[in-house]
């Protein structure tokens, strides 16, 4: 009997995956190399949705993490993800697993246990949509703590920081000119490539100032647009996009640490140096409204209470309370795409205009009354010629 095309996947997946392992404690840094079919060994707790779509995009064969997908603190986006788009996913299978394994080993997965060669390596638990489903349900009973502490990390940022917030005491001074202009921040985030491509005409209309956030600067050129300001940590941004003639400004730590200065210096490249707590993100928007910018629509970036304790930080409290320091100048891109239409400028109505008279002259053209007075029309415009050559 033939297997459907669903059941023969399902029937695939149950067998054994071999696959080359790349693996990182940072899975933002992973997915820049992993390869379709390897196998990706994380360590991420609390595996949120970004990262998960980051590893799906990149074609992997199996996930295996070392700490626990969903810990129970919330209820983690990221396996739900990966679950969903057929890609096995061992879960808790020890730090062990980092350090048995090296890049480029060649490992199998049968069920949870992961194997090189005949050599056993770590176990974990292998998910699957009904687990995952289970584990989210009781994950759904720590969102009271997780509600606590994102309050009071609001409330320690807004002690350390309320300067920065409240009166801008430190946002530096930039070169690129925002008063009394949009701005798009966009941060490689949730739903960035859609809002993008949807955000093509609003761009082409009004040509806002673009604003890269870290790896948000190489998304910008990917959609084919190039970045007027780069923000955050140059050592997340390639050197084709750093070179690309944006602004730079670096998130510098407030003990003075700069990260990517380095890197910088090597490319040649001048920074102006922003130190501060928080997010790059929040960095962003506090330049654009310092700035004087009429509207800062933002991409990728992170509006939601479920979004915000899917990030799994207390940073995030940081984005939170700079949303509501930028107030009604922010909008997401979503509503933006949503509510958008495109003018219909003097100049797409005058072409259309000629298009349709050519037509009709064509189809005049087209019969013999029309080619007669066709024909009268140019004798008559030869007469007129004529006539203007000879009072020349």
């Amino acid at each position: 009997m033939r297997l459907s095309p669903l059941r023969r996947s399902r029937d695939v997946r149950a067998l054994p995956i071999n696959g080359a392992v790349r693996l990182d404690r940072r899975t933002k840094n992973l997915v820049k190399r992993l390869r379709p079919g390897e196998i990706a060994v994380i360590d991420h707790v609390d595996l949120d949705r970004v990262s998960a779509e980051a590893l799906v995009a990149c074609g992997v064969a199996a996930v295996v993490n070392a700490a626990e997908s969903i810990s129970g603190r919330y209820p983690s986006l990221g396996p739900e993800v990966i679950v969903a788009a057929g890609i096995p996913l061992v879960d808790a299978a020890g730090p062990a697993v980092l350090s048995a394994l090296h890049e480029g080993d060649r490992v199998s997965i049968d069920s949870g246990r992961v194997l090189r060669g005949e050599t056993f390596v770590a176990e974990g638990l292998r998910l699957d949509t009904a687990r995952v489903k289970e584990l989210m349900e009781r994950a759904r009973g720590g969102l009271s703590a997780q509600l606590e502490a994102f309050t009071l990390n609001t409330v320690e940022y807004l002690r350390r920081e309320r300067d920065l917030l409240l009166d801008g005491v430190g946002i530096p001074d930039v070169s690129t000119p925002m008063a009394d202009r949009h701005v798009v921040v966009v941060v490689r985030g949730y739903d960035y490539k859609q809002d993008l491509r949807a955000l093509r005409p609003y761009v082409r209309e009004h040509h806002p100032v673009l604003v890269g956030v870290d790896e948000g600067a190489d998304a910008l050129v990917d959609a084919g647009l190039v970045p007027d300001l780069i923000v955050g940590n140059a050592d997340s941004v390639s050197d084709d996009t750093l070179r690309s003639g944006a602004e730079i400004v670096v998130h510098a730590h407030r003990d003075g640490r700069i990260p990517g200065r380095d890197r910088l210096d090597r490319l040649g490249l001048d920074a102006v140096v922003f130190p501060a707590g928080g997010t790059s993100e929040d960095l962003a928007m506090l330049l654009a409204d310092s700035g004087g910018a009429s509207l800062i629509v933002a991409v990728g970036t992170h509006g939601t209470l479920e979004e915000f304790l899917d990030r799994g930080r207390s940073g995030m409290a940081s984005t939170f309370l700079t949303r509501l320091r930028v107030g009604p100048k922010l909008v997401d891109a979503e509503a933006v795409s949503s509510l958008y239409r495109a003018r219909i400028h003097s100049w797409q109505l005058l072409l259309l205009l000629v298009a349709g008279l050519l037509a009709v002259l064509f189809a005049v053209a087209a019969t013999p009354a029309g080619d007669n007075w066709l024909g009268g029309l140019e004798a008559r415009w030869a007469d007129i010629v004529d006539l203007f050559r000879g009072l020349l």
